[in-house]
């Protein structure tokens, strides 16, 4: 989970709700950080597309 970039504190909520049985409880809190990640990449993404646009445009003025 550490590699997946879970902190302490989802690690401990995880392992908690799947050791009392509530399997599908942990799943959830899984795909929420695994939603929250996507998002933080979407939004890097969207920066690195400004940045490619920008360097294109510089370019462009230079020639």
């Amino acid at each position: 989970m550490k590699d997946a970039g879970c902190d302490r504190e989802i690690i401990i909520e995880i392992c908690r709700l799947y050791t009392d049985g509530q399997i599908q409880d942990a799943v959830k809190v899984l795909r929420r950080h695994r939603c929250n990640l996507m998002e933080q990449l979407h939004e890097s993404q969207s920066k690195v597309d400004c940045l490619d646009f920008l360097i294109r445009k510089i370019e462009k003025s230079q020639k």
